[in-house]
């Protein structure tokens, strides 16, 4: 290979650039890929071609590289999948808060299915996906995009994820992409590229655990670095995170792959470079592979800089060889091209549909039900519906949904220059193409007898303080049964947008005159149901205190609508649960379940001057429209070895009227420790369907590397001692307690040795 050959491996390009007049351009090709190309850049994200289409655009780019490039290597088409391929007509499903709201893994993969075989029709091999950061600030736009606060749920979630777009085999799977690496969910002020302030333990303990579990677990194929820093170190452009951290430690031997620009804000962000040639050197040196969305500092500058001898060829040549081997493993040499005529048959199906449906009904969260309000009887005789989330599609989606991403290329309302090239040639240009999606309003009109009259009034909208439409609101009312209203944010890119990446808040509390609006109805002694509608956990604890009934719907998707009326109306008992906590005020943040011994609370008093201490709503917190009844914990053995695995067991009934999901959740402790631990970390959950008066055996085993942590000495140990074990319906819902003693002496691991538990039920 030349090094023009080889830089071209480390780059990509856009494929909106590669079209002209309406088709793909082979002048542009042969200008803009005349070596090859690493990548090609999100033809879905980008464009608004349908599957059979976009199918036939990227087969027509590998034939350009197979038939007009000297070496004929083909290019991976990446995509974004976060809540579903961010493509036209592909399925959306609830975004990543809410899928981790599910507590259920299956589910996470069996998404994932759906999203490689959406990819694969298509042509498209990578994935930016999933993110696995642990988010401890949701002030931060992109806390939605997460699976929560625990290192142990994202981990399950995240695992379940890979497994699903990768499958057994990378030559039938797509390569997916664990971001961003690394602290990114804490960044200062919850500011997005925010510097992240991070020991090594808890950088390690927390924030690297979830990338760690995807590679061992999942083979993990690729990994995106964050565009914050970690103590100085510009995590785009540390050796220190990306080879000594992420290859040493972790043990990965994939690719690492640039956030978009990344390289580029080592100079205008960070300030640690001087140039692009300078910023290329120091990227390569670190162990970030491949420049996105296009070459640019890889390109000339990476070129300029190898010839003088300041970069050694071999640097270059560790990474070419690590992105051709992934193309090796994904069998794109042997099949490059797609069927364009069966793109279309994996989207949009009755299974795809269902599983959307299904996702958004176990997702969604029951926070507070005084007086049985629900569930609601679809006979009721008049519904009373308001709020600017109940009749709008697009505040269904989350920011990396597809069109409600692309609103930065076709609805271009003081976005950000630069961010995503036009394709202003009307077959490929974007626009606002949903899914079919269902409102929350349809969902509910759909739901209810034929004799119940929806009246449905918007009263407001998500920003502003605009109050015209409290009169038709308060009309809507009178009369009414029940009201429901609904209320949230906008997920997306724009300035117009609530949450999304880009979009941080520095409050949490419902945007505009919403409150105002939840107030007005519930001053006219309504009974009311608030559903909220949003991405990122809100602080609202005169809602928690006043309205009888609060549910967290999150961003739920396409089938958003009839997940939300089966949950109303009964079709589904809730059991949605938190995977991050709600704070009272955003002055509490951060706040999480497992913060350390000492903290949480104030000295001496334990609360602030002016508000409890504890969360409005804790960690693994959601009620049910049954009640469930916990046995006692039984721990065997009651003393083992650093070795040895250990079963905690317990009987959970049914105790209600209904049939339910319900969410066993397993903590520990370790009460004494060589430097200071958790209160409490999730180390099990099992999500289980028990019928009226039905009993069965929850297990929970822990393996014994679960209690490992960073000693003193930066020792990954596992220490002798007490672990106590307490086993209930929340963080803060304990519903049994147990305990078992580590014998013997301390034992060192290496990453690589930590495993996770498990969990199972039995008759």
């Amino acid at each position: 290979m030349t090094l023009e050959e080889k830089l071209a491996q480390l780059g990509c390009v856009w494929s909106t650039q590669l079209v002209e007049g309406d088709a793909f351009s082979e002048a542009r090709a042969r200008r803009l890929l005349p070596h090859g190309s690493g990548q090609i850049t999100r033809i879905g994200a980008s464009t608004g071609l349908r599957p059979r289409e976009a199918a036939a655009f990227a087969n027509r780019i590998q034939r350009f590289l197979a038939e007009e490039t000297r070496l004929g290597i083909p290019a991976i088409v990446h995509e974004e999948s976060t809540a579903g391929l961010c493509a036209r007509d592909a399925d959306q499903f609830p975004q990543a808060i809410g899928l981790a709201a599910t507590f259920e893994p299956g589910l996470a993969e069996r998404m994932g299915r759906v999203i490689r075989e959406q990819m694969r029709a298509v042509g498209a091999r990578l994935t930016l996906a999933p993110v696995l950061d642990v988010t401890r600030d949701p002030r931060w736009g992109r806390t939605e995009e997460t699976y929560g606060e625990s290192p142990y749920l994202t981990s399950r979630m995240g695992v379940a994820y890979v497994r699903g777009v990768q499958g057994e085999r990378l030559a039938e799977g797509v390569a997916a992409t664990g971001k961003h690496f690394l602290g990114y969910g804490l960044p200062e002020g919850g500011l997005n590229h925010a510097p992240a302030h991070l020991g090594p333990r808890e950088l390690r303990e927390v924030f690297a655990a979830p990338f760690g579990a995807a590679i061992r677990e999942a083979g993990l194929a690729c990994v995106m670095n964050s565009y914050g820093e970690v103590d100085g170190l510009p995590c785009g452009g540390s050796r220190e995170i990306l080879e000594d951290l992420l290859r040493g430690e972790l043990g990965f031997e994939g690719v690492v792959v640039a956030d978009y620009f990344t390289i580029g804000l080592l100079i205008t962000h960070h300030r640690v470079a001087g140039d692009k040639g300078e910023a290329a050197q120091r990227a390569l040196e670190a162990g970030l592979d491949a420049e996105l969305p296009a070459l640019d500092c890889y390109g000339a500058p990476l070129r300029e800089r190898t010839l003088r001898g300041l970069v050694p060829i071999a640097l270059v040549d560790r990474s070419v060889e690590r992105v051709l081997r992934l193309k090796l493993e994904l069998g794109l040499f042997e099949a490059p091209f797609v069927d364009e005529a069966a793109a279309p048959r994996v989207y949009q199906t009755a299974e795809t549909r269902a599983l959307a449906r299904e996702i958004a009904g176990k997702s969604i969260v029951l926070l507070r039900n005084e007086g049985g309000l629900l569930p609601l009887s679809p006979a009721l005789r008049r519904i009373a519906v308001v709020g600017p989330a109940a009749d709008d599609v697009r505040l269904l989606q989350g920011d990396y949904s597809y069109p409600a991403h692309a609103e930065i290329v076709y609805a271009r309302r003081d976005a950000p220059a630069g961010i995503l090239p036009a394709a202003e040639q009307a077959a490929f240009a974007p626009g606002p193409y949903f899914p079919p999606m269902v409102s929350l309003l349809e969902g509910i009109r759909a739901a209810v007898s034929p004799g119940t009259e929806v009246v449905f009034a918007k009263g407001c909208e998500i920003l502003g303080e605009d109050r015209s439409g409290f009169g038709a609101a308060a009309a809507a009312l009178r009369g009414a049964d029940v009201a429901i209203a609904l209320v949230g944010g906008k997920s997306g890119l724009l300035p117009d947008c609530t949450s999304g990446e880009f979009r941080d808040a520095a409050d949490l509390g419902l945007t505009g005159a919403q409150q105002t609006l939840v107030e007005m109805v519930v001053a006219t002694g309504t009974p009311t149901v608030v559903v909220l509608v949003n991405g990122r956990p809100l602080a609202l604890p005169w809602i928690a205190e006043h309205v009888p009934a609060l549910l967290e719907a999150w961003l739920p998707g396409e089938e958003g609508g009839h997940a939300l009326a089966d949950v109303l109306f009964g079709r589904r008992s809730p059991a949605g649960r938190l995977p991050i906590t709600l704070p009272r005020s955003v002055g509490q943040v951060p706040i999480h379940h497992d913060h350390k011994s000492g903290g949480g609370r104030s000295q001496m008093y334990g609360d602030y001057a002016d508000l409890p201490a504890s969360p409005l709503f804790p960690f693994g917190h959601g009620l049910s429209y049954t009640r469930f009844e916990y046995g006692a914990l039984a721990v065997e053995p009651a003393e083992a070895s650093p070795f040895e695995r250990v079963r905690a067991a317990l009987d959970v009934t049914n105790a209600g009227a209904c049939a339910g999901d319900e969410v066993v959740q397993l903590y520990l402790r370790d009460p004494v420790a060589s430097v200071t631990r958790p209160v409490r970390q999730l180390a099990g959950f099992l999500r289980l369907h028990l019928a009226p008066g039905e009993r069965r055996r929850v297990v929970f085993e822990l393996d014994p590397s679960q209690l490992a942590f960073y000693d003193a000495g930066l020792r990954l140990v596992v220490e002798p001692g007490e672990v106590e074990l307490m086993v209930g319906a929340s963080a803060a819902d304990v519903r049994a307690r147990g305990g078992f003693r580590i014998a013997g002496k301390p034992r060192e691991l290496r990453p690589a040795e930590l495993q996770p538990g498990a969990a199972w039920s039995e008759p």
